[in-house]
């Protein structure tokens, strides 16, 4: 484990929305520890170190509790959907070696054959890893692929100690001509430009 995902948390003693309001004040962040058949501890978290760790997914900390080391996966970030601030935290206890099932992000490498484009269908694949070894992407090649080619989730080259838990059959990527319809505004935009720059029938002939 990484020391850069070492945090201190303090263990919370207050609870409620007004407790958590204050918490927030401060610039930290209320956060929830559960799993292995503990009870649930209430800690508060540095808001500013975490939420630059949680920008990766399934970010794993490595918690300081009253001098206890606490290994834990960040299950829940619930934000503010106007201000986008964390609000509240939910993570699972883990331990070295332990297996974890988790949603990794699909990340494309490479170019399709001229003209062609690549549709992502599933934009994550649900893996079992060790709990603290969790790849930040699974990475799937569409280098010179040509119009209907297809990879599926049993087709993707998985990271080292990985296990395929969704559907092997599931469609990750889909390759083909994009239609007018896939040109996407600048085209619309482009028209619309046009037709406005070109003089109307009556204008012309004034």
């Amino acid at each position: 484990m990484a020391d850069d995902n070492k945090v201190t948390a303090d263990v919370r003693e207050a609870f409620g929305k007004g407790a958590a309001r204050k918490i927030r004040a401060v610039g930290k962040i209320p956060a929830v520890i559960y799993g292995h058949g503990t009870e649930p501890q209430h800690v508060t978290l540095p808001g500013h170190q975490v939420a630059l760790l949680i920008r990766k997914a399934n970010a794993v900390l490595d918690l300081d509790i009253a001098g206890k080391s606490q290994l834990v996966l960040v299950k829940d970030v619930q934000k503010d959907p106007v201000h986008q601030i964390i609000e509240h935290m939910d993570l699972i206890v883990i331990k070295k070696g332990e297996k974890v099932q988790v949603e990794v992000p699909v990340h494309l490498e490479g170019e399709t054959a001229a003209g062609t484009i690549a549709d992502v269908d599933s934009h994550t694949l649900l893996l079992e890893v060790e709990a603290t070894h969790i790849p930040e992407s699974v990475v799937v090649s569409v280098e010179g692929l040509e119009e209907g080619s297809q990879i599926h989730a049993k087709d993707v080259e998985l990271p080292k100690g990985a296990s395929l838990i969704t559907d092997g059959d599931s469609l990750v990527v889909n390759v083909h001509t994009p239609q007018k319809a896939d040109l996407g505004e600048e085209a619309e935009e482009a028209e619309t430009e046009a037709a406005a720059e070109a003089p109307s029938e009556e204008a012309a002939a004034e």
